[in-house]
């Protein structure tokens, strides 16, 4: 799941935020309000048909394994220590495994029974698939037909149950999002369901976070339809973007819990100063190199606020002020490097198409300053793309405040909540996802009190 930023055939291609305006608190909070008069409606069915190996199942000794569906012709396994590998098959039937994404042989082997039907043998242990309960659907968000599904653990008993809300991503959430199947494995029930404009529901695509946070109450009021007796207490889960959105659809309608994976309490264009500032820490580069950086970002986020209309003269004069510099590769930023990469003539015509809704200026504070639901915030530590500092400092005075808020730092993560490995030519790869992430999200779910520690996640919690 990714934040609001640019999508292209970037390495990270992630969308950026383009449309500008600050709303004062007093009238943030007043719209936040209204936008209960938006909501009603529901509906009814949806038709995915992924590799019928894709499930969960219970190793015999006593883990849970999810199988979903990679890249072309390939499976991925996910274990809920977090590590990973993409399976590809063999003339023999059995599927060979490489670390993370890295294509490289991990030496695991794995190999299903009638389809995943009759069981699978993950190496030398064996397992079988855990019959959840599916119930797809299709509901009325604000104004568009969205299509979801719910996934329930085995058993009548009630269960937390999860709302999924998107990041930036375009692709749809009922193929691709893994833990619909993890959570319910671990005895949580969880609606996905795709983004507007994407996968199987309808609508124009948009990252404008009241839109969609109004189709996230939509969702939540549809899956505790469908779970009925079976919903217990019920939340969000946010990835990146979903940071942003997911707080707000609790401050309008309040739930239980809410979840915020590698998301951010800054706003937009924060966030790309923000990352651009770790660009040059992580290169090693000092002051004079810092402030060059932060005039690119005066210049990329005049652009930007103009909604692409102005500020171009400024931007190619930085970009020939410091093109030749060091440190002037290494400016990357969350949507800096698109325009830094582009001419005008293009940023011109394709930006107001690769982004279509965020406010860049949109200050997250006035909704987490009166949000009194529970909250856990997962945070990258070498998260590229949305460096946690400023948000660890503001959740941080939130928690003083008596918010009950509970941080949970993993300070080898990137975005996306992955570890990785740095190639020669500095780019990342991921390799798995840190020991403790999946299960510090699913006690936090499940509503005991959390274990000391999860991996190496540095936790911290409201007074």
């Amino acid at each position: 799941m990714e934040h609001g930023r640019l999508q292209s055939a970037n390495p990270n291609p992630e969308a950026a935020d383009l449309k500008s305006g600050i709303l004062p608190t007093g009238a943030w909070l007043r719209a936040v309000a209204l936008a209960g008069a938006l909501l009603a409606g529901q509906v009814a069915a949806s038709d995915q048909s992924p590799p019928c190996e894709v499930g969960s199942y219970r190793l015999d000794n006593g883990d849970t394994l999810d199988i979903g569906p990679g890249a072309a012709g390939q499976l991925r396994w996910r274990a809920t220590d977090g590590s990973t590998g993409a399976l590809a098959s063999e003339d023999d039937g059995t599927w060979t495994s490489t670390l993370g994404w890295t294509e490289r042989p991990d030496g695991h082997r794995v190999s299903f029974d009638d389809c995943g039907r009759g069981g699978i043998r993950f190496d030398r242990t064996a397992g079988q698939r855990v019959p959840l309960q599916q119930i797809d659907t299709r509901f009325q968000g604000s104004g568009v037909t969205l299509a979801g599904r719910l996934t329930l653990p085995p058993g009548n008993d009630p269960v937390p149950l999860v709302v999924l809300v998107h990041g930036a991503e375009r692709d749809s959430a009922l193929e691709r999002y893994s833990l619909q199947r993890e959570f319910a494995g671990a005895g949580i029930g969880v609606f996905a369901y795709d983004k507007r404009g994407t996968g199987a529901s309808g609508g124009r695509y948009t990252q404008d976070y009241l839109t969609l946070a109004i189709d996230a109450i939509h969702a939540m009021r549809e899956a505790r339809r469908l779970a009925g007796a079976r919903a217990g207490r019920v939340g969000y889960q946010g990835g990146s973007q979903g940071g942003w959105v997911a707080p707000l659809a609790a401050r309008i309608e309040p739930v239980d819990f809410v979840i915020v994976s590698f998301g951010l309490a800054v706003s937009p264009l924060e966030e790309d100063r923000e990352a651009i500032a770790f660009d040059m820490q992580r290169g090693g580069f000092g002051p004079e190199a810092a402030a060059g950086a932060m005039a690119i970002a005066d210049a990329t986020a005049r652009v930007i606020e103009s909604g692409f209309i102005e500020g171009y003269a400024q931007l190619e004069s930085v970009k020939a002020k410091y093109g030749d510099e060091p440190w002037y590769p290494s400016v990357r930023g969350n949507f800096t490097w698109y325009l830094l990469g582009n001419d005008e003539a293009t940023v011109r015509k394709e930006a107001p198409h690769l982004v279509y809704g965020i406010p860049a200026h949109y200050d997250p504070m006035p909704v987490l300053e009166t949000l009194d639901v529970p909250q856990l915030w997962a945070l990258g530590g070498q998260d590229r793309d949305a460096p946690p500092g400023e948000t660890l400092r503001r959740l941080a005075a939130l928690q003083r405040d008596g918010r009950p808020i509970v941080t949970a730092l993993f300070p080898g993560a990137d975005h996306g909540m992955y570890e990785f490995e740095t190639g020669p030519d500095g780019e990342r790869v991921s390799t798995r996802q840190p020991e403790g992430y999946f299960r510090v999200m699913a006690d936090f779910i499940l509503g005991g009190p959390l274990e000391p520690g999860y991996g190496t996640a540095e936790l911290s919690s409201h007074p």
